[in-house]
Formats: C-alpha cells, sequence, structure tokens
C-alpha cells in the first residue's frame, strides 16, 4: 500500500483552480520529484502535502490516517525551503535544535541527535558557528540537518537548490541523495530544473496546468515521453503528424500524404493511437545528396548553421516544416546547402 495518497484532490486560489481532481501516490522510502514549468502546481501540491493549504476536495491519506484536516503542527513532515529560513542570530547548533526543543525534547538527547546530524550532513565542527559565517552549500546543509533532527515521516524541498551556483547544485544534488538514500526517509522533491530531478529521484512526475502528464523512473520518461508536452519539455525538438498508423508486427508503417515512415515498436510507441512522432535533434541524422536510402527520409535545405562546440546545430527547412538536428562534424554544411534528413526508425517516439 502506498504511503501517501492524494485522490482527488482539488486547491483554489482565490477561487482560481490549480490542482483539480488531482490523484499522487508515493510508496515509502522513495524520492518523487514533481517537475514542470512554473504555474504548473508543483509547489502548490508540496504545500498541500506539508499543510499550509488545505484542499476544498478530495483526500489526503498518509500510512492508514486521514491527513485532510490535520494542521500543519500535528505532521512530523520536515521541510526544506527554497531560502533556507534559518535563523541568522542563532548557532548552528541551535538551529538544527530549534524543532526539538520545540518538541520539549531532553537536552541530553538534543545534543546527541543534534551532533549525529551534522556528521550525516558533513557539518561536524560547524555547530558553533552562525549562518551569516557559511557558504550557501553549508547553509543548505543546516537547512536539511534541520528538518531530518526530528525523525520526520516525510521530508519535503521546496528548490532547495536555485540559489545556489551551477557547480555547488550538483554537489548538493548529490548529497541530497545521499542523505535520502542512507536514512531512507520518504521525500518529495519539488524543481523546475530536469537534470536535478532525473539525477536523484526513483519516480518523476511531470506536471502541466494542474495536472501529472507522465509518472515514471527518469529514465522511461527520457527515452519514451507519452504526450507532446513531456516530450517537448525534455528535449524533444522535433515532431512529425501522421494521419494514418498501420501494424506491422515489430514496426509501426505510419503514413501523412505522399510520406510513409516506419518506426520500431517499443515502449516509446506504444501507445494505441498515438500518431505523432517525435525525436530527439541528436538522433536525428542529416545526410548529404546522393547518400540517401529512401527510408524515414526527408529532403531540405540548412537554414541555419550554429557551432556548438562538440557539434553543430542545424535548422533544417523541408516540406513537412524545420527540424533541428546536432551533428559532430569536421566540416560543417552551408547555409543554402541540399540534404536529407533521416529518421532512425529506433528513435522515434509516438506521442499524444
Amino acid at each position: 500500500m502506498a504511503l501517501l495518497t492524494l485522490d482527488r484532490v482539488s486547491v483554489a486560489y482565490d477561487n482560481q483552480l490549480i490542482l483539480q481532481d488531482f490523484d499522487l501516490q508515493l510508496e515509502r522510502g522513495q524520492l518523487l520529484s514533481l517537475l514542470g514549468p512554473s504555474g504548473c502546481g508543483k509547489t502548490t501540491t508540496l504545500r498541500l502535502i506539508a499543510g499550509f493549504l488545505e484542499a476544498k476536495q478530495g483526500t489526503f491519506l498518509f500510512g492508514d490516517k486521514d491527513y485532510t484536516r490535520v494542521p500543519v503542527n500535528k505532521r512530523n513532515f520536515g521541510f526544506v525551503f527554497q531560502s533556507y529560513a534559518l535563523f541568522p542570530h542563532l548557532s548552528v547548533f541551535d538551529n538544527v535544535a530549534f524543532g526539538l526543543r520545540l518538541r520539549k525534547v531532553k537536552e541530553d538527547d538534543v545534543k546527541r541527535r543534534v551532533m549525529n546530524m551534522l556528521e550525516t550532513v558533513s557539518l561536524g565542527g560547524f555547530e558553533k558557528r552562525f549562518p551569516g559565517e557559511l557558504s550557501g552549500g553549508q547553509r543548505q546543509r543546516v537547512a536539511i540537518a534541520r528538518a531530518l533532527v526530528i525523525e520526520p515521516d516525510l521530508l519535503l524541498f521546496d528548490e532547495p537548490l536555485s540559489n545556489l551556483d551551477a557547480n555547488l547544485r550538483v554537489n548538493m544534488r548529490v548529497e541530497i541523495r545521499r542523505i535520502q538514500q542512507e536514512l531512507g526517509i520518504t521525500t518529495v522533491y519539488v524543481s523546475h530544473d530536469q537534470e536535478e530531478c532525473f539525477s536523484i529521484s526513483d519516480q518523476v512526475a511531470i506536471m502541466n496546468k494542474g495536472n501529472i502528464e507522465q509518472l515514471d523512473a527518469p529514465s522511461t520518461i527520457f527515452k519514451y515521453p507519452t504526450t507532446e508536452f513531456v516530450a517537448r519539455f525534455i528535449g524533444f525538438n522535433n515532431f512529425l503528424a501522421f494521419d494514418e498508423r498501420i501494424e506491422e508486427g515489430d514496426h509501426i508503417r505510419l503514413h501523412t500524404g505522399d510520406l510513409s515512415f516506419s518506426v520500431a515498436r517499443n515502449q516509446g510507441t506504444a501507445q494505441p493511437g498515438a500518431r505523432q512522432g517525435a525525436i530527439r535533434p541528436d538522433d536525428l541524422v542529416i545526410r548529404t545528396e546522393g547518400n540517401e536510402t529512401g527510408e524515414n527520409e526527408l529532403p531540405g535545405i540548412i537554414k541555419v548553421s550554429t557551432y556548438l562546440g562538440r557539434s553543430y546545430q542545424y535548422v533544417v527547412e523541408t516540406a513537412k516544416g524545420s527540424f533541428t538536428a546536432n551533428q559532430e562534424m569536421d566540416t560543417p554544411y552551408l547555409s543554402g546547402q541540399r540534404v536529407t534528413l533521416h529518421f532512425p526508425a529506433d528513435k522515434m517516439v509516438l506521442v499524444q
């Protein structure tokens, strides 16, 4: 049975629905990321779970208890804020100890638990310092320690790395994953950063306009998006709509006008009725005139060439629209050059 269940939950701000009939389940010990653009409802979902917002309708179950109307101070959840929310006048020790002292924990136990937690987040020896004496990454570790020291039933992160520089974000996401796995704590993590979420999560929920478009393992979403929104969000820039779909054993035949493509049958093409092909720029192949095979190809003209360092990126104009392709090569194609785009049958996915 799932540890956390949101069942047909609706949430509104000033009578404007943000979530409507929203469903979500999370298994014990997993790290689930809510990922999507600004305004998609991911932070609203997190705040609902934390107890900062109340649902207009629906049910929130945690374990075998109904948490729908349980106030925030009665939920044993740890929350790590985007801004850290540390007390500047308190030492690292006292910041981490704050929640324990609110719970009237004995001072001997407070000291033991705080010091153990500071070791867990690699801040042993920092207990006497103040937040103003710490780097951004160290302050974030203090915020994580404060959330974890109360031994929460659930850990919640609200874009915790957005205030850090790029290199520090990479280091901190590794630390967050290490701590989460070491303690085995069930976690909900909100971010707008795709790489961040995919690198640390057991499951990722891609959200759009208050709905979950796809919930799956990061590797599955990356390879096999199920909707156009998810495909575009994770980098499938090229789309080709077909009018007819015919099942042919290990392949699926797609037709539109005089164009006929064949795609391999796999998890990315298995959706019944899906007739829109999608492919990443890295998987689209450009061939010069005379090297065509006739299979899954479109003739076109190079319109834009951009040097990316390891490769060139091309915008190719065809009778079916513009497509973007990345290709490593020593001698780049020139604007105006006639080429042929090849869509590998095993690299295309079909989305709704």
